[in-house]
């Protein structure tokens, strides 16, 4: 019943939000190098900040410090979909957020510098990834159920690491989002503020679930997004481009845009996958050691994303042609 009710107050506020974003022309316009056509409200993924709010007012004593992280980080999200922000703003909001959960974690008093370094280019990396891998219908809403249903069956089958509950929540603001976001024509898209939210959230978790168990083997219930956002990284640095500036170069965005495949397809396609990797880590988790289990995963995601260069020249060919 409680999941319930949360579905139902959190579909009212984004149908209020909706007004509000109505109000004030918060909209994303389609560009030469956006996947969709039509313009459509931005910034429907404050409902994850939303979901996280109503959790917080039930948890005051456990979840200040998450809470005034993922508010920060939706806060200057959302100013940056509504007015173009420097990226030295959003990084520097990005490490302060982070910081915090790092307090929260224990992580300054527990791990040595290098290893807190580490975790800093790792943990605001994953969030600009989790961004930038935000241009289809459906992709951001479902790659979050894949990981967000595999942490939740790590804590209910193999390590208790947080309150059940926590994933839970965002698991209720991911199927709300896709009623109005998982169509042919989207209600609304997540805007920076809900890739960037729910990324925070999830990096959390993840950092939490790797502290507990002493394995970063959990790194790899975001693999897809990750193998993605970085051969498409190195890609545009070989191309000599600006890695901060808006793209059409990841995989994704070369099978909707060239290839003309089905965006809630694509979509699907990258959470079953997601989904696929976490069983196999789940299955192996403590069988076969980490950096094994990590080659096997590994290796076939870059002879994938390898295939976009045979699928662009091939495209390149034929529209020359």
């Amino acid at each position: 019943m409680e999941y319930v009710l949360l579905g139902f107050v959190l579909i009212i506020l984004m149908l209020l939000y909706f007004k509000v974003a109505d109000r004030f022309n918060i909209i994303d316009k389609p560009n030469l190098r956006s996947s969709h056509t039509e313009i459509t409200l931005r910034g429907g993924g404050i409902i994850f900040w939303f979901a996280s709010l109503i959790y917080f007012v039930q948890h005051l004593q456990y979840n200040y410090l998450f809470f005034t992280g993922i508010t920060l980080v939706s806060l200057v999200s959302f100013w940056d979909d509504i007015q173009s922000l420097s990226n030295k703003i959003r990084i520097s909001i990005h490490f302060l957020a982070i910081s915090l959960i790092f307090f929260d974690l224990g992580i300054f008093e527990s791990l040595p510098i290098w290893q807190i370094i580490t975790a800093y280019i790792l943990s605001i990396g994953l969030i600009n990834a989790y961004n930038f891998m935000d241009g289809i219908n459906g992709i951001t809403g479902l790659y979050t159920l894949s990981v967000m249903g595999a942490l939740l069956y790590v804590n209910a089958k193999i390590q208790l690491f947080v309150d059940a509950s926590f994933i839970k929540y965002a698991m209720i603001a991911s199927l709300v989002f896709l009623f109005f976001n998982y169509r042919k024509k989207a209600k609304c898209f997540a805007g920076d503020v809900g890739s960037i939210a729910i990324a925070f959230w999830i990096i959390y978790l993840v950092l939490k679930l790797i502290l507990n168990t002493n394995s970063l083997i959990w790194l790899l219930f975001l693999a897809v997004y990750g193998a993605d956002a970085v051969c498409t990284i190195l890609h545009r640095l070989y191309l000599k481009q600006n890695i901060f500036e808006a793209h059409r170069l990841h995989l994704y965005q070369v099978l909707s845009n060239e290839y003309k495949m089905q965006h809630r397809l694509v979509s699907l396609y990258y959470a079953i996958v997601q989904a696929g990797i976490s069983f196999l880590v789940v299955s192996l988790y403590q069988i076969v050691e980490d950096i094994i289990l990590f080659t096997v995963v590994i290796i076939p995601l870059l002879i994938v994303y390898s295939s976009k260069f045979y699928l662009l020249n091939k495209y390149n060919l034929k529209t020359q042609s």
